[in-house]
């Protein structure tokens, strides 16, 4: 058996290469894109590690990256397109990042938080998106502030706006895309994380993270991501730093 071969038993047993997508991640994945032809950077990024492996690609589509992290226990996909996270490495093994992407604040019209520091504060209650990677980065990291969790991004901003929160934690992006919706509204300068967005494969796949990691290597050095953030107008991603 070929090398070639040996990696592609181990990279895909069934023969087919099933990568996860995380659904509500719109600038990795086109929002209005059906299930069955997905299009953005990380659906052409799993037809680049197909075509190397040479395996055909079948994409398994979530609608939260908690959904997606929870399929591993059901092998439902080979690789999956994450945020890299300490929460999920215990059964997930993850490359470098291959784009990150800022995550900050959107407080209201009239709002006394001015900055980073000034929303971790007692009483301050803020919208989060459920096991998003920045939900996953305050609930680590905030000390006095409450998270109040939605069931995705879209959710997030409605509670926000229903309960009338102090603050909406977000991908700058998307961010940008609500504050127009919010007469007096402002995004807070800075960021409190930059989301790395990477490749996970499923531990215990001898070779294969590595073998993926060799890849993010290689695509991000030919500028490959850079291209495809170009290509599908993707404002808001960064091709990641060399680690």
């Amino acid at each position: 058996m070929s090398s070639l071969e040996n990696l592609r038993a181990r990279l895909a047993p069934t023969g087919t290469l099933r990568a996860g997508l995380n659904r509500s991640n719109f600038l990795l994945v086109a929002k209005d894109s059906p299930d069955d032809a997905p299009r953005g950077v990380a659906v052409d990024m799993a037809r680049e590690i197909a075509r190397r492996a040479e395996l055909p690609v079948m994409f398994v589509c979530y609608e939260s990256p908690g959904k997606m992290a929870d399929a591993i226990k059901t092998g439902a996909w080979d690789i999956a397109f994450f945020a890299v996270e300490p929460a999920r490495a215990g059964e997930i093994d993850f490359t470098t990042a291959y784009v990150e992407i800022e995550a900050t604040y959107l407080v209201p019209a009239g709002s006394p938080l001015k900055t980073l520091a000034d929303v971790d504060r007692p009483g301050v209650r803020i919208s989060v998106s459920g096991r998003s990677a920045y939900d996953l980065y305050l609930t680590r990291n905030l000390k006095h502030a409450e998270l109040l969790r939605a069931d995705g991004i879209d959710a997030s901003y409605e509670r926000f706006v229903a309960e009338k929160l102090d603050a909406l934690a977000g991908l700058r992006p998307k961010l940008v895309d609500e504050v127009a919706k919010l007469p007096g509204a402002k995004i807070l300068e800075g960021r409190f994380t930059a989301i790395q967005q990477a490749i996970g494969v499923p531990k215990g796949k001898t070779g294969v993270a590595q073998w993926l990691q060799q890849f993010v290597d290689e695509v991000k050095a030919s500028g490959f991501v850079a291209e495809l953030i170009e290509r599908h107008g993707a404002r808001g991603l960064t091709v990641a730093p060399k680690s």
